[in-house]
Order: C-alpha cells, then structure tokens, then sequence
C-alpha cells in the first residue's frame, strides 16, 4: 500500500480545486478528527503517514462531493457505499509493475536468492509488505521457479487494502504491467486470454495474501528476504524508523531486505543490518 501521488491523481487535484477559486484548505484539528474517526469507524490508521499529503487526498475527495466540511465528508462515507469504497481505494492507490528497476530483480535472481534458499534448508520464507496488486511477489515467484526452488519456498504478500488484496489474487494483469519482464518470462509465466495477461497457477501456488496493516499489526518472524518497496517512503520519520527495526527482526540471520529506489535504511546499523548493495540491507546479528 502507498499514498503516494499517481500521475492520474495529480491530474485530478488540479481540476477538482480550480473550478472554484473560493475553495480553502480545511482546518488541521478538522482533518485530526477525522483521522481518529476514521480509525473508530473503519479500523484504518492513518496516523504515521506524512499528514498533508493524506490531508490534500482527502480534500480532493470532499471537494469532489461537494461537502464543506470533514464531518459532512465523515458522514458520507459511513452512509454511501459508493463513497466509503471510494475513499478507502483512494488512500491506498497504488501505483506498481512487475520487475519494477529490473536491473536489481535481476541482481535478487543471480545474486542473493541462490544463496538464501541454499542458507533455508528448504523453508525458504519471502514476505512482500505493501504488496498492491500482486505485481511485487508474483515477480519474486517467477524467480523462484526460474531457480526451480523447491516448492516450499513461499512468499507471504500482504496489503492493508482488501480490495487490492482480491486484485492481486486473480492474477490478472493488463500488458501495461508486464513493460519490464522478459519475453520468454511472459510465456512461460502468464496465458494470454481476450486482451489480458493470466498468472500461471505454479506461480500463484507460491503466495499466499493476506491483510496487514504495516502500522498496527504484529510482525510474524523467520523470514529469508522481505522486499518493502515504495511504501515507506510515505511514511513519517519514526514511523520508519520502527517499522525498519520490525522488519530487521522480523528476518533470519542472513536475511535480506529489498526496498525501493527512493528510499534508504539510515540508521541500518543499529538495527543489526549492513548494506550489501543499492537497495539491499543484510541482517548481520
């Protein structure tokens, strides 16, 4: 899951706030009751990410409505299902692909998941965190069949959002998706029916998806490698910092974490980690 800015939204902000120059920003205690509303109502907590920017997505969304206010958006969404389904897709967009920067999935594939899955013994464990709609762990399964992993090796792939979640379980992908894997990948891993791109089922017997929300919920432990990609990034400070120290303890000796091309582990060796390359912090202790 990300709230981060999808080039469609920032298209939609412009016209939704430009049409009337009378629009404000609404008031921050305003948008604070609401965030503990929200989180009472629709076990969502949105408090460790970076406040104006779920501030501006949903003011977008109130403004779309034609409200005036939070409470009058609040009570909206708890009557209308079109609108609650709305909001809470929209502040879990997610904008994704398969092999997203290939270059270091290829380096994952030849250089560290021969090692991991030698290292497991046979129980290699792989969680994709913020897994959106299945693109991330569906790549890390073709990798593992492309290494012909022992069919234990699992991947745990988990989102806050469980309209995504059933997304992702179809397997169901538009070519738009599929710009960065290789052609004898797309034929060996996918059918092709009526327009779409169809995961094969050796490769979804591999996931396993799951809701979870990265800020509340407890972290399961023995994990080979977590990839977290472009997710944190949305994230206040301390929220990072905690849940980097989780996902550290979260993993094997040994194990590996995969993050994404903006984001960094700064304070990587007081959680036990060191940088092996761009992207990938080993657990060292």
């Amino acid at each position: 899951m990300s709230l981060g800015d999808s080039q469609g939204e920032k298209k939609n902000s412009g016209s939704a706030f430009s049409s009337e120059s009378t629009w404000k920003e609404l008031p921050f205690e305003d948008f604070q009751w609401f965030i503990q509303e929200v989180k009472r109502k629709f076990n969502l907590d949105l408090t460790g990410y970076k406040p104006q920017r779920v501030k501006r997505r949903i003011e977008i969304l109130i403004r779309k409505w034609g409200k005036k206010s939070y409470r009058e958006y609040f009570s909206l969404i708890t009557q209308n299902e079109k609108a609650q389904k709305e909001f809470l897709d929209r502040l879990t967009i997610n904008v994704t692909e398969f092999f997203r920067n290939p270059e270091k999935w290829w380096e994952l594939r030849d250089k560290y998941l021969p090692a991991l899955l030698k290292k497991s013994g046979g129980h290699f464990r792989a969680w994709s965190a913020g897994c959106s709609s299945g693109e991330e762990p569906y790549s890390l399964a073709i990798l593992l069949e492309e290494l012909r992993a022992p069919s234990t090796a699992k991947i745990l792939a988990t989102d806050l959002d469980v309209n995504i979640l059933a997304r992702a379980r179809k397997g169901e992908y538009e070519e738009r998706s599929l710009t960065n894997i290789p052609k004898n990948y797309l034929q060996k891993y996918f059918d092709y029916r009526n327009g779409l791109y169809y995961v094969k089922p050796n490769v979804k017997a591999r996931v396993n998806f799951r809701r979870h929300n990265l800020l509340q919920d407890s972290f399961e432990n023995g994990f080979d490698l977590i990839s977290c990609r472009n997710v944190v990034i949305y994230f206040e400070m301390k929220a990072k910092e905690e849940l980097y120290r989780k996902f550290a303890e979260s993993l094997r000796p040994g194990g590996i974490i995969f993050v994404g091309s903006t984001e960094r582990i700064f304070n990587y060796r007081q959680i036990g980690l060191e940088v092996v390359s761009p992207f990938f912090y080993r657990k060292v202790k």
